[in-house]
């Protein structure tokens, strides 16, 4: 059903009912032409053949009798005659009227009936009078009187030449109309598609159909809102690199100045807090780095064939001191027999210690559980933790650059890049798989990726002991 909505509002079935309607309006003007001329001329087929059956009769009384004595009672005794009398006037063959066949007192001169040709009525190969219409109607004498065949020629070539001048005159006036409503929204894009060069992409155009120009016009403005949030995100990213930069550069310049003026005498502590600053403009930079190595689609990786629980494990392990010492348990709970994954394991070990890194750090208690298992041809993998949760509005945006979710997290994140998950998200893409989160406020969030099974066809790999 929805292909058929699709197909009856689509521009190519507008364009197609457009020509039909064309087409059949010309038809139908030809056509209507043809039937009143073919009655017309069908009608005069008629008559003519009435006439020449009147002729008969009459040249039939006059081989009869001899002359047109009797004529009228002659015809009485004939009902099928009478309608074919009427208007009728007989002359003879010098041209002198012997009678109309209906009362009538028109007089015509022999110079009149001379020039109208009339039924010749022909008795034994010898013409013996004439039938003329009644009234007459005296043609100009100048002209000649045209052939049937001339005649016919004329009558067909005007009928076609007013149904073709009809049919391109519609066809116009419906071309005009049809293209008016079609560039209407193509202009409105155009003027919008100018603005949206120069920058204003807050601007929208106006749906105004379903078909393939109604559904550009979406397009545009859905590409609208996503370079306004584009925009938006970069000006917020500008702002949050800034304001990044600015905090560890500042504790930077304050100790070295004091150190300088010798305002204070270096220390351990001291050195310990420089140390940690560059730390974190090195982290800054380089995960600005890797992100523009994503972006570039240059990001190199050194993938090799490992099991995915292997990974798991390993990220557990760096883990578990951190987690045993906040009171909360850290688990791998991976399916036994996997097949193996290929991937860069140092750029996924990045990724899983990200996530746990996170839940370790919004979680003060609960558990944090590392899975792993078989879903068709992915291999899902889990990260799944008990703490406060993400609130809805904020997950549509969570991998997004420099996004916190809350004041909270922006609270305890100020040795972070706020680049973690956007990395995450775009070293699991690279390795054609998928990132998604789910989280409830107060029942904890889950992080989920999908990866290709290295070699789908491949039988699962038994456990080694």
């Amino acid at each position: 059903m929805r292909r058929i909505w699709q197909l009856r509002h689509s521009l190519a079935t507008k364009l197609i009912l457009a020509f039909l309607l064309v087409g059949l309006i010309g038809i139908s003007l030809v056509a209507l032409l043809v039937v009143v001329r073919t009655r017309s001329e069908f009608s005069r087929f008629l008559s003519e053949r009435d006439r020449t059956a009147l002729a008969n009769a009459l040249a039939e009384h006059y081989a009869a009798t001899g002359s047109w004595q009797g004529l009228s009672q002659a015809l009485d005794a004939q009902p099928g005659l009478i309608e074919l009398r009427q208007n009728v006037v007989l002359v003879d063959a010098n041209g002198a009227i012997i009678n109309s066949l209906q009362e009538s007192t028109a007089t015509q001169t022999m110079q009149d009936i001379l020039r109208f040709a009339g039924e010749p009525i022909v008795v034994n190969q010898q013409t013996v009078g004439y039938m003329l219409p009644h009234p007459m109607t005296v043609p100009n004498p100048e002209l000649p009187p045209p052939s049937p065949e001339q005649d016919f020629l004329a009558r067909v070539t005007w009928a076609a030449t007013a149904s073709a001048s009809a049919a391109i005159l519609l066809a116009l006036l419906i071309g005009a109309l049809l293209a008016q409503t079609l560039t209407r929204p193509i202009r409105a894009l155009i003027t919008a598609t100018h603005k949206l060069a120069d920058g204003t992409f807050d601007h929208r155009v106006t749906v105004q159909s379903h078909d393939e120009v109604g559904q550009l016009a979406q397009s545009f403005n859905q590409m609208s809102a996503k370079l306004a949030r584009a925009s938006q995100q970069r000006q917020q990213m500008t702002a949050d690199l800034a304001h990044d930069i600015r905090t560890p550069l500042s504790i930077l310049r304050s100790y070295t100045e004091g150190l300088k003026d010798q305002r204070f005498v270096g220390s351990p502590t001291i050195y310990n807090v420089l140390h940690e600053e560059v730390e974190h403009l090195q982290r800054l930079v380089e995960d600005l780095r890797v992100l523009s190595l994503a972006d570039a689609g240059e990001l190199v990786l050194n993938r090799r064939m490992i099991d995915p629980r292997a990974i798991l494990e390993r990220v557990g392990l760096a883990h578990i001191m951190q987690a045993e010492a906040q009171g909360i348990a850290l688990t791998v709970e991976a399916s036994e027999q996997l097949p193996s994954i290929d991937v860069d394991t140092d750029r996924m070990t990045q990724v899983l210690n990200n996530l746990v890194s996170n839940a370790l750090r919004y979680a003060s208690a609960g558990a944090i559980s590392l899975g792993a298992q078989l879903r068709g041809d992915q291999v899902v993998i889990t990260v799944q933790d008990t703490g406060s949760g993400i609130d809805a509005a904020d997950l549509p945006f969570i991998f997004d650059r420099l996004y916190r979710a809350d004041k909270a997290r922006q609270r305890n994140a100020s040795s972070t890049s706020g680049l973690g998950l956007a990395i995450a998200k775009a070293i699991v893409e690279a390795h054609a798989g998928t990132i998604s989160v789910d989280s409830w406020v107060g029942s904890g969030t889950t992080f989920t990726i999908s990866l290709p099974v290295a070699n789908p066809h491949a039988q699962i790999r038994p456990k080694t002991t």
